[in-house]
């Protein structure tokens, strides 16, 4: 695969310190462009952190020596130095959706994080391992936009990166009717850490502006299919959230309930669907692929966030605690990693994808 050159908007933000871990030695794209804010534009890299670096792994020299680019005002120049861009920045919905279309309109296509775009019929949401046929909703996009090559794709919200990937391969063979997801996020997910964030240690607060309503809705779009007109969202089954910030530094974790609607699987029917499940990205080996997409432990007590967030470097859903329910069919705990699997790691997979599938051409 030829390696291409791309750019990160928002780079200064934790997402985009965590595109920068993923792609300083990615084989196949390479960091051409940092870009941020106007107050950051001009400045070396490390210059514009101040001192905010939160990856465990060290910024290379290389990194902290580039240049920061303004993200809206070099906007042109950034197109022409990228085949694409990675997207992640702190701004309001509607300059968001201005500055992605922007890029598009340029030719440049974008892979964001960003939540602005995810209710557009024709911008596709995509988990590669589930719905990777919604890349063809692009053809729908450039109509609308008048480009030829320059179009927006989005990643999920991290929240409901740990359930859907564990309902998913069950409704392949199985209706389900209902579903409880209560999910303990980790305060990653909010830009934060213990150090910028004390109130958080020893706490837990139970409201998450907007996270229930994206867990509850997004599913949707994700099980939808592709129209001439967009993604036209499906309407089963019907989830119902609840979404708290726990005092964990990095992992979303998932209680799951599911009601199925005609025919009950066994438990080990379950498990066995689990296993064996495989998605787009295991055949087509991406490099950030994990190489079992659904992890099940046998251990009571596991799944846990310290010890298990990091499988398949991060990548991988873990799930645990299979068992009968008294009011449901089935309920479960999952756990992923928000900001490699439900963040920065799930957007470099579905570059990968989109790029192995010529959308980036």
């Amino acid at each position: 695969m030829k390696k291409c050159d791309v750019g990160i908007i928002g780079a200064t933000g934790m997402v985009g310190q965590r595109f920068i871990t993923l792609l300083e030695n990615h084989p196949w794209f390479n960091i051409k462009v940092l870009a941020a804010s106007t107050r950051s534009a001009g400045k070396k890299y490390s210059d514009a952190l101040g001192g905010r670096w939160c990856m465990d792994s060290a910024l290379s020299e290389k990194i902290a020596n580039m240049h920061v680019y303004d993200a809206d005002g070099d906007k042109e120049k950034i197109a022409g130095m990228v085949s694409f861009v990675f997207c992640a920045v702190d701004m309001p919905k509607d300059e968001i959706k201005k500055l992605e279309e922007a890029y598009a309109k340029l030719e440049c296509p974008v892979i964001s994080n960003n939540s602005a775009n995810r209710g557009t019929p024709d911008v596709p949401m995509i988990v590669p391992e589930i719905n990777p046929e919604h890349a063809k909703v692009i053809d729908v996009q450039r109509k609308r936009l008048g480009t030829k090559r320059g179009f927006i794709a989005v990643k999920s919200n991290c929240s409901l990166q740990s359930y859907v990937p564990a309902m998913h391969p069950l409704m392949q063979k199985y209706e389900i009717d209902s579903a409880l997801a209560c999910t303990y996020q980790a305060i990653s997910g909010a830009g934060k850490t213990f150090e910028r964030w004390p109130e958080m240690v020893d706490n837990v607060i139970p409201f998450i502006g907007g996270e229930e309503e994206k867990s509850e809705q997004e599913p949707l779009k994700i099980w939808g299919k592709v129209t001439e007109n967009g993604i036209e969202n499906a309407a089963a089954p019907v989830i119902t959230a609840q979404c708290l910030r726990v005092a964990a530094s990095n992992g979303h974790m998932a209680a799951v309930f599911i009601k199925f609607k005609d025919k009950k699987p066994s438990k080990e029917e379950i498990l066995n669907i689990w296993k064996e499940y495989s998605g787009v990205p295991q055949k087509l080996n991406l490099p950030s692929a994990p190489e079992q997409f659904l992890h099940y432990f046998e251990e009571e007590n596991r799944p846990q966030t310290k010890l298990d967030r990091d499988n398949e470097h991060g990548m991988a859903i873990n799930i645990g605690r299979l068992r009968e329910d008294k009011i449901f069919d089935y309920k479960f705990v999952c756990l992923s990693h928000n900001t490699l699997r439900g963040a920065a790691g799930g957007a470099v997979l579905l570059a990968e994808l989109l790029y192995a599938q010529g959308y980036m051409d």
